[in-house]
């Protein structure tokens, strides 16, 4: 008989699905994302863990040209390299990609990943969508080069993979690769090393400089069988590898190695024994950014095997997605769903389970009473994302993530909050201080368990730290002037809101000077509007609006951040009915809102901004700027016409496919703009404490606050045919104004909306009933 036995046979029971209780995790599809821009990865994490466990289908290209590798993963690759312990989910850059494990059988394994496009040159495997399985916290695959079955789950700090050989009478074997990373390229590795311990623990640490300049991570590794034979190789010095040649015989059998380029082999005996008693291989990892006695003490916080990982992580997830019990359509539940479960996969747990972190001055501290979060895409998430968690997690809003952002002001070398922050080290990626109106939001909302002092400490350093995007000028002239500052125009309305979400706080906080101070900084949005043209445009030091100007040109590192006019020229959310009055009142401002919707794109070429993505005219979905303008109709008087806005974006931008998401998910920013307007509102200004109402998607919806509490929203006739709001309730009552507020969800009760065929164009458009500005309608 075949002494291969078919792959599909051997590993039936674990090709099926675990079995799916929650009718919130049994409709997340961790695939949505994974092709095109999405940039999600398919696979298993724990809710904000430590370690995202998933495949890398290529880490062979460099810098700009791995963009569409961002997450390690894109569907349409053919083969997948290996699985590597840390990735970014949506991320428009990268990094990170630690510690990459690939199984390999027979002899003469090679340690080389091999070409892409010639299956069989490398440890690299092919395989098929058929064969995969995603669900929140694993996921497998067959490694059809290897006849490998790979299954992989997470826990809070740890990794677990699972490989089931299907030639039995192979040798079992794995490469662990320190020289691999995503948007790898020459001399990324500064260092690294790895030891075998005494007691088969395999530990080690490497030094990277990449998106985050000299970052560390150690790592320490489990098997669940006898090592039998290893080797550990410096592919940068060493004689080129020549396979294993059998017990003993290995090129390099010593205990440890450093280098820049270390690569390992593990061999651990045959698949099955005569008795045809399957042994799949185990491999347990546990990471930290301090040292290798905090991976391992990591490692052991978790015991169990593979099975009691998934086990645990599989509750965890149940548990959080049941913050949210919805019911829609099947295509929009899988998409909602999918939407919560990105949303809850950072910030990441970044110290060790004995508190010990790395933080932004690279040094090692101690988080005594909570745990310290990183993984911060500020400019992204402060929209959409962390209002999100105020309301579903305010648990971990108040004690991790608001602590987490004033401890790393507290350890900047230039005592500020973070911008853009992983592993606690900081990118300078984006612009603004955007940790602030995070800040000022939860604080409003009534979330404590933080010293706000020391909070409003923290955002009034950020915000008058000179050197920081020339903040010098933008205090003295009260604007960034271009010829000082590339991205002026951006920098200028984004600061103005911040500064805002300041002074609302310290106003709620009693500092009357700070509230001051900052209120008359958020006015700035008006010294980059230009009055005769009706865009935010960039200044000069002189006063004088540069020129030449256009308003659909996109160039980085010119006027505007990731886009141009026609999306900055609407950002500045405490401050819209001002916005209003500016372009001549309703009918000007809805005129210019259509304009931008139906702008002919047809001679522009924005093939070259990777960010630019999801065009509906030149609203640009696929990146944030845009994200609250469909909801600006509301402010105009025509909340129906945001109705009208939000099926066209849902309906074009969003479907529970690979490519489902039009631009980076941006660590769940896309996701949670999806679920809040899924679920009828949007917050377009945090820290107004207001969200606006657009248009629900779902039949019905109960957010399960923490307290207990439930506020349900309720639908009455959705369907295609009926796309306006014909009135909405709240708890049985009619409700006449284009918003609810936090208060209104944390009470509890039942917001229902009735739709319509037919617009309602009485409903909401008193400019009482509008929502929130700092100046007049």
């Amino acid at each position: 008989m075949s002494l291969v036995r078919p792959l599909a046979s051997a590993l039936a029971l674990i090709l099926a699905a675990p079995a799916l209780a929650s009718p919130g995790y049994d409709a997340v599809d961790p695939m949505i994302g994974t092709s095109g821009g999405g940039h999600t990865y398919p696979g298993a994490s724990a809710p904000f863990g430590m370690v995202q466990l998933s495949p890398d289908t290529d880490t062979s290209c460099v810098i700009r040209a791995c963009y569409a590798h961002a997450a390690g993963y894109q569907y349409n690759d053919p083969t997948i390299q290996g699985f590597s312990f840390t990735h970014f989910s949506g991320a428009g850059h990268s990094d990170l990609g630690d510690f990459l494990i690939a199984p390999v059988s027979g002899d003469a394994a090679p340690l080389e990943p091999g070409d892409p496009g010639k299956p069989g040159s490398g440890y690299r495997s092919t395989f098929s969508h058929a064969s995969e399985k995603a669900h929140p916290g694993y996921y497998a695959v067959n490694l059809d080069s290897q006849k490998v079955m790979a299954e992989l789950t997470a826990g809070t700090r740890i990794g677990v993979a699972r490989f089931t050989f299907a030639n039995w009478q192979a040798r079992q074997g794995l490469v662990l690769d320190l020289r691999s990373s995503l948007y790898n390229y020459p001399g990324k590795t500064i260092w690294s090393s790895i030891r075998l311990r005494p007691d088969g623990t395999v530990t080690g640490c490497r030094q990277t400089r990449g998106w985050a300049p000299d970052r560390i991570l150690c790592f320490a590794m489990r098997f669940n069988l006898t090592i039998d034979s290893h080797s550990f190789v410096n592919t940068e010095t060493d004689i080129p590898y020549k396979g294993f040649q059998g017990p003993g015989r290995d090129t390099d059998d010593v205990a440890q190695r450093e280098g820049r380029a270390i690569v390992a082999r593990f061999e651990f005996g045959l698949a099955n024994d005569f008795s045809h008693t399957t042994h799949p291989l185990e491999v347990k990892v546990g990471i930290s950014s301090v040292d290798e006695a905090g991976a391992i003490a990591n490692l052991d916080s978790e015991p169990g095997s593979f099975d009691d990982i998934y086990s645990k992580t599989k509750a965890s997830w149940e548990d959080a997605l049941n913050a949210v019990d919805l019911d829609a359509p099947a295509a929009m539940k899988t998409s909602l769903y999918t939407a919560l479960y990105h949303s809850l996969l950072a910030p990441s747990v970044a110290s060790d389970v004995d508190g010990r972190y790395r933080g932004t001055d690279n040094q090692v501290h101690e988080a005594k009473d909570f745990t310290f979060r990183s993984t911060f895409s500020l400019w992204d998430t402060f929209r959409a994302e962390h209002p999100l968690l105020t309301i579903i997690q305010p648990e971990r809003t108040n004690a991790d993530f608001i602590r987490s952002l004033v401890e790393s002001q507290k350890q900047s070398p230039f005592g500020i909050l973070p911008v853009w922050q992983f592993q606690g080290r900081e990118t300078w990626c984006m612009i603004g201080y955007h940790a602030v109106p995070i800040i000022a939001d939860a604080y409003l909302k009534g979330i404590k368990g933080f010293d706000a002092d020391e909070a409003l400490h923290a955002m009034v350093a950020s915000a008058t730290y000179g050197p920081y995007g020339d903040l010098a000028d933008y205090m003295k002239l009260g604007y960034v002037p271009i010829d000082k500052e590339p991205e002026a125009a951006s920098k200028t309305v984004e600061y103005a809101y911040d500064d805002w979400t300041i002074a609302q706080m310290a106003k709620a906080m009693g500092n009357a000077n700070i509230a001051a101070t900052f209120a008359k900084r958020a006015a700035n949005w008006r010294n980059g509007f230009d009055p005769k043209t009706g865009w935010v445009r960039a200044r000069l030091s002189t006063g004088q609006f540069r020129e030449p100007f256009d308003p659909v040109s996109i160039k980085y590192g010119s006027d505007y951040t990731e886009g141009n006019a026609w999306q900055y020229s609407w950002f500045m959310p405490q401050d819209e009915g001002g916005l209003i009055r500016a372009l001549g009142g309703d009918a000007k401002t809805v005129a210019k809102l259509d304009a931008m919707f139906g702008y002919d794109n047809s001679k522009l070429d924005y093939s070259n901004s990777e960010d630019i993505a999801g065009l509906i005219g030149q609203y640009i979905h696929g990146n944030e700027p845009s994200h609250s303008v469909s909801y600006l109709y509301s402010y105009a008087g025509q909340p129906w016409r945001t109705q009208e806005r939000l099926k066209q974006i849902v309906d074009s931008q969003y479907k529970p496919t690979p490519d489902g998401l039009v631009g980076n998910d941006d660590l769940g920013q896309m996701s949670a703009w999806l679920l809040f307007t899924g679920l009828g509102f949007y917050p377009v200004t945090p820290g107004s404490l207001q969200y606006v109402i657009g248009r629900p998607f779902v039949d019905h919806a109960t957010l399960n606050l923490p307290d207990g509490k439930r506020f349900a929203i309720l639908t009455e006739g959705l369907g295609d045919d009926h796309p306006y709001v014909a009135k909405v309730l709240l708890n049985g009552k009619p409700l006449d104004k284009g918003y609810i507020t936090h208060a209104q969800i944390e009470a509890g009760g039942e917001l229902r909306f009735v739709m319509s065929a037919t617009p309602n164009k009485t409903w909401a458009t008193a400019k009482a009933a509008r929502p929130y500005s700092m100046t007049a309608y």
